[in-house]
């Protein structure tokens, strides 16, 4: 796969992967308008996005055909997502301090997230998708 391809599937797949959390946001809200209700639609929005970006990832970015041992990737997966998770508020909130303007702060957004998602890619290749000959790896 071509750098160019790498980089479109991977984004393509960061946005199905968040319009799935949206929609996962709206059908809990739809369901439950109880005090808990927004918290509880971000953490079903979270788990269903990253469920979905997980599998997408693991076959189409990574050519991960392995069946076994889902539970410790996965664990890993979502490890190396609240790593860069820092990384996205941190820059988004440190740009908020510096400046205290919306403006910046998405624009401290932007870059956070761009950070996070190339860093995201580099972990998951290194720690979570690692390449074991013999069992259906094929990057």
């Amino acid at each position: 796969m071509t750098l160019s391809q790498l980089v479109f599937r991977y984004s393509a797949f960061a946005v199905v992967a968040t319009i799935v959390n949206l929609l996962t946001q709206r059908l809990s809200l739809a369901l439950y308008e109880g005090n808990f209700a927004i918290p509880l639609a971000i953490f079903a929005g979270t788990v269903v996005g990253l469920v979905v970006k997980f599998h997408l990832d693991k076959r189409w970015i990574f050519f991960d055909a392995t069946k076994n041992a889902q539970t410790r990737k996965f664990g890993l997966y979502t490890l190396m997502g609240v790593v860069t998770t820092v990384i996205f508020w941190g820059t988004e909130y440190g740009f908020w301090l510096i400046w205290q303007t919306d403006l910046m702060r998405e624009a401290g957004a932007v870059l956070g997230l761009s950070i996070g998602y190339c860093t995201k890619y580099h972990l998951d290749k290194r720690f979570v998708f690692v390449a074991q000959p013999g069992f259906g790896h094929k990057a």
